[in-house]
Parts: structure tokens; sequence; C-alpha cells
């Protein structure tokens, strides 16, 4: 029985779990005798008959006596619930005053770790170090930004091997994988937390995978040669390739260096599932595939274990019976997980919180900058800003490889593929998060509508900030002899480097702005009402800033605002059936 249910049966409040050890003097988690406790000793307690040493400075453990000495008191026995709060003695102040059940539940968590995972940063010294102890981490080899950044968007690359080491893994498949990157998602979670976008990459995805430094288990550096129109799942342990590796095939496919990665086996999902007491999935219709080992009847079904395994593995079942219609049902698994992870039925259970965090532990193997429970629970707490229902799970889209007569493997999807990658780049979101952005985008957007002057009435001073060298100019012939933008002049470059290009205007040249905002391809955002310079004429004009997004003359600069047509969608705060 986890915490609530036993509390409240036995009139405990939770937070009053916590109690002095007489040894050390710190305040420690106690669980009932009814709870599942954790693999990791508690401090010794003395046996009746033996008596604890007092510990030099410190107040007797509640409910604990011993010979009174001069001068000192005996502490009263522990407070019970509703009763007023009496100051400890022997130790500055007062007890904090009683929190609220909210703050209750914040006691337990500590912070989610990452994606899946809740680090629990409440327990003892010695457990923490028992946590970290259970941490598996390889180098990055240079191929992350470094760490992610609480001020900064976040991208997290999760990864998920076919290795089939571990207590009853060897039957499934093929026993002998080196792990391959089978399941892949890129955790993209927006600079303000407000909204993320998990997207995962098919293992069969035809791409090049680059040349690769990578640290040995000796510790000297090997570069691992990089092949070109492979399997993107052959990133990882293909001729020894580590993590690093996949990340280094992601950032050259997406554009998108990720921050961090994680490395999940098989025994992630059976010990994950099992800590949080099952999660509930649905199924559209009857199914039963031999090869994962998955039989479900129609309808809602509470999983954990090994069935947790079959019903991520199974592919022939459900859908086409390839792996696309597998990823689908692996993003069903992970919404129905993360609710579960933010329900009340786990953030409340100290059981759970402690069973989560060891198997979290040991189920990952994290990048060398995410080491340690401290980091992760670091991880966790930005993570746990955000709200399910503004995450977004889709997969990168892709169409039938048509150099194969059999089809088994995919290709990008020129048409589409390219602006989902610039909007996690850009940190779009896919859903609609904040009514106040909508009506700031709106206002923004208002300023690409109205009339547009001539092209050959634009008078534009073009300045380089930041793009590279000769875009100025590049830029001006492209305008005079290509656009009629006859009236404009290169300017040299800005005082300042700037991130994106912009184009400043006075209230009277709105209809000019508007007019080469429509040539270049610039959203209104890079418009800037402000106020008109003078150019070599003597005459007033604009002033277009080319950024560092610049990429070229001709190349427009507005980036997707919303995800293309046809790209497959869900939120993990709703609940789908597989069909």
């Amino acid at each position: 029985m986890d915490a609530q249910g036993r509390g409240r049966a036995d009139d405990i409040d939770p937070a009053d779990q916590w109690v002095l050890n007489p040894n050390t003097g710190e305040y420690e988690l106690r669980l009932g005798q009814s709870a599942p406790q954790s693999g990791v000793p508690a401090p010794r307690r003395p046996r009746p008959s033996e008596e604890a040493p007092p510990a030099r400075g410190r107040t007797d453990a509640p409910g604990r006596s011993r010979p009174e000495t001069p001068g000192r008191a005996v502490p009263p026995p522990r407070r019970r619930r509703g009763a007023p709060e009496e100051p400890l003695p022997g130790r500055r102040g007062r007890r904090p005053a009683k929190a609220s059940k909210s703050k209750k539940v914040l006691l337990w968590t500590g912070g989610t770790m990452a994606f899946v995972l809740v680090a629990g940063a409440g327990a003892a010294y010695f457990y923490i170090e028992h946590l970290n102890d259970n941490i598996a981490s390889v180098s990055d080899d240079g191929a992350s930004t470094g760490g992610f950044q609480k001020d900064k968007a976040i991208n997290i690359l999760l990864i998920g091997t076919d290795k089939r080491t571990g207590k009853g893994n060897g039957s499934y498949g093929d026993a002998g994988s080196v792990g391959h990157a089978d399941t892949t998602i890129l955790l993209h979670v927006s600079k303000d937390r407000s909204n993320a976008t998990a997207l995962s990459i098919p293992r069969d995805l035809i791409t090049d995978v680059p040349d690769c430094p990578t640290t040995q288990e000796d510790g000297t550096q090997k570069v691992i040669p990089g092949t070109q129109k492979v399997r993107f799942n052959t990133s990882l342990g293909q001729d020894g390739r580590t993590p690093s590796c996949t990340m280094r095939t992601v950032t050259e496919l997406t554009g998108v260096k990720p921050d961090n990665f994680m490395v999940a086996d098989f025994n992630a999902v059976k010990t994950l599932t099992s800590a949080v007491g099952g999660v509930e999935v649905c199924v559209g219709k009857d199914l039963d595939d031999p090869d994962s080992h998955l039989k479900l009847s129609k309808g809602t079904h509470t999983i954990e274990g090994e069935q947790a395994l079959a019903f991520v593995r199974t592919r022939h079942a459900v859908g086409f019976g390839g792996d696309l219609s597998r990823i689908g049902l692996q993003q069903q698994f992970l919404s129905a997980l993360m609710r579960k992870l933010k329900s009340n039925d786990t953030l409340t259970s100290p059981s759970k919180m402690l069973d989560l965090a060891e198997a979290g532990t040991k189920a990952l193997t994290v990048d060398s900058q995410l080491d340690s429970i401290g980091k992760l629970k670091d991880l966790g707490l930005e993570l746990g800003k955000l709200n399910t229902k503004n995450l977004t799970f889709t997969t990168i889209p892709v169409i039938d490889n048509p150099t194969e007569k059999v089809k088994a493997t995919v290709v990008l999807n020129e048409s589409t593929a390219p602006q989902v990658f610039e909007m996690i780049r850009n940190d779009v979101s896919f859903t609609a998060v904040k009514e106040q952005k909508k009506k700031e985008a709106a206002a923004v957007a208002a300023r690409l509508k109205g009339t547009k002057a001539p092209a050959s009435e634009v008078r534009v001073r073009i300045l380089n900030g930041g793009a590279v060298a000769g875009s100025a100019q590049e830029t001006l012939s492209w305008l005079q002899n290509e656009e009629g933008v006859t009236k404009s002049e290169n300017a040299g470059n800005a005082p300042a480097s700037l991130a994106k290009t912009t184009l400043e205007y006075a209230p009277d040249q709105a209809d000019q702005a508007r007019r080469l905002a429509d040539i270049m391809g610039l959203s209104g955002s890079a418009m800037k009402p402000g106020e008109s310079v003078t150019n070599d004429q003597g005459l007033p004009a604009m002033t277009l800033t080319l950024g560092k997004d610049f990429e070229g003359a001709g190349v427009s600069l507005t980036a997707p605002s919303k995800a293309p047509e046809g790209v497959q969608k869900s939120t993990a705060d709703k609940v789908e059936c597989a069909k």
C-alpha cells in the first residue's frame, strides 16, 4: 500500500514520517512496515537492550529516553497530527510550520528525472551516494553542447537499444545484437518550458553517419569512419560506435545539436513500469503478436514488466505491421507513463518514489555531462515545469525508399521534414500553448497586412550585421537587378551583430516595408517600426540589417509557424487506443 493509503488509514500525515536519527542528528524518511522497502539499508537502530551513545550537541529521537543529565531537558514525545507545535530542545528556532498538501507533494518529488524518471532528492546522504553509484555514464566525445542550461531551450536525445542483456531478455529477437539505436527520440523543451516536442526518428531511415571520434575503454581516442546511405540504427553499436555517434548523426540530420543523451535497454521498460505500479494503455482491437509475446483484448489494460516490454516491441499486430506503426505505439506508451509519473498516485507515494529513483538510476546510461543524481534532479526540475497537454509526439516525415522493390527502409520526405526540423531549431511549438502568445503573434503578423508600395519606390540601406562577408553587396545586386529595388544602397557593416535579420522603418514607410518583406520573405517579427535614416541622396530610407540567420540573397527568412499538413502528432495528456 502506498503512503497515501497507509497514512490516511492510520491518521498519519505523510510529512510526519520524517523523523530524527539520534546518531546523525538529521531528519530521515521512515516508511511503515506495510510499505515496500528500498533495497538500501537504513541506518542501524540500537536494539532494546542497547543504549545509543549520545551524539554531541544533538537531541534524542522522539519516543526514546535516557537518564537525564543536569541542565539538559528530555525532549517531549513526538507531536501527533493536529497538536500544537513545540520547539525541539537543544536546537535553535522552531520546526517549520506544516506544509500544505501541494508542498508535501513537492517534498516527495524533488524533481522529475529526464522525461520518464523522478530523482528523490529528500533521502539521506548515504542514499544519494548509493543512487550516484547506480548511474552509468560514457563520454559525449564533444558531440553535445556541453549539457543543458536552465535559461535555454533543452534538447535531450533518448535512445532505446535492442541489446538483449539482462534477465529474461535473451529470448527476444537477435540475442547477439551489439545494441543498435532501435528507438530514438529527440526531446525538445522550449526555452520558457511551456511546451515540448518528442520527435521520433525511424530506425530504418536511410541517412549518413558521420565520422565519430570515440573514447575507448582504455581512455584512448579512436575515429570510427562514417558511412553513407545506411540505416539510422547503425549509428550506435555498429563498428564500435557509442551514443556520441548517434548524437552526431542526429545533429547532421536535423541541424539540432543535443545537450545530453540517455540510453535505456529492455530492462528499463520493465523496471520503470513496475516501479510505478503499471501504466494504463488502450487498444482498439484484440492484439496477438507471437513475435513480441503480446496478447491483449480490446479495451483498457494496466501493464508492467514483461507485458509492458512486449507492448512497446510489438509491430506486427498494429497498423501496417512495420516500424512506423510500432513508433506510434511507443508514443502512446510514453504518454501513458508520463501521465502516471505526474499523477498523485505516484507523487504522494514515498515507496514508489524511492523505487522509481532506484529503478531509474539503474536503467539508464547517460552522457558524462549528466552523471550524477544532482544533475539529473536539476534536469528533472526543468522538465517538471511542463504541462503534459503541451508535450507533442511526432515522427520525422518519411516516405518509402523509392530505390527498393521490396519496401524495407524509408527516406526523408523532403517536402515536409525540413520544416519540422526548422520548427525545432527555432523553438516553435507544435501546439498552441498560450493565448497571450497568440495575441502577440497576431499583432506582429498584422505588420505584413496592408498595401504594398511598388518595388521601384522602396528606399533601403543595407547593413551586414552578422551574415557572411559580402552578404550586403550580394543582396544589393539581387534587389536591384532581379527585384527592381533600384533605390537601395550598401551601407557596410552594422555597429553590432544581430542573431536575426531586421527591417526598421518609419510609420510613413510601412507600405515600402511590406513590399520589401514580401520580396525577402521576412516575418512580421523581423519588421521593426521605428525611425527612418537618410540615404546618400539625402532622402529618408529604411534600414535592412542582415543577421546571422541570413542564408543568402533570395532565401526566405520566414520560419514556419505551424506543423506542415499531414505530419502526424499527438499530445501526452490524451489517451489514444492502439489499432
